[in-house]
């Protein structure tokens, strides 16, 4: 079971390891030198800014009560970007917490669209492609190119007795 939480209610030692795990920041081409402890305080007030800010952001993501990772959703140039950083033991609940994420952003949140930006270590973006994003160019950030895909929410279907369908 995928809980959604505030970063803020989380152990800082395991947004620590992770941000810290090689394996992950293979992935992460804008995290440079150790992620200690202030960073984290800094990063997580960051953080729960944009919720103030925006009114959404990441959460920290538990499976099954245990840590996870972080994702959710962060502004970007005006859009909503969809991040997931997960423990390398949680790479096979990807689907389920994205899933999860793009049910929030798209009903209670009610955006239009949502964006992922990746770096090309990702390779063929399968993952994303899977549930409809789309490629929608390239992004530079702090001097990264990142690949930009793009999901638009399908609109919803008249009935013929003009009730919203489903």
């Amino acid at each position: 079971m995928v809980t959604l939480a505030r970063l803020t209610e989380v152990d800082p030692a395991d947004l620590i390891d992770l941000m810290n795990d090689p394996r992950v920041r293979r992935h992460m081409p804008l995290a440079v030198g150790r992620f200690g402890p202030e960073d984290c305080t800094a990063w997580v007030a960051a953080k729960e800014a944009m919720w103030r800010d925006h009114g959404y952001g990441p959460w920290a993501l538990l499976v099954d009560g245990a840590f996870a990772g972080w994702g959710g959703l962060q502004p970007e140039d005006g859009e909503a970007d969809l991040a997931l950083v997960l423990r390398p033991a949680y790479w096979g609940h990807g689907r389920a917490i994205a899933e999860r994420i793009l049910a929030e952003a798209f009903g209670p949140l009610g955006l239009h669209d949502v964006t992922v930006l990746l770096p090309p270590s990702r390779g063929t973006a399968a993952a994303v492609r899977r549930f409809g994003f789309r490629p929608d160019g390239e992004v530079e950030l702090a001097g990264q190119m990142f690949l930009r895909f793009r999901l638009i929410r399908e609109p919803r279907q008249r009935c013929p007795d003009g009730v919203a369908g489903q």
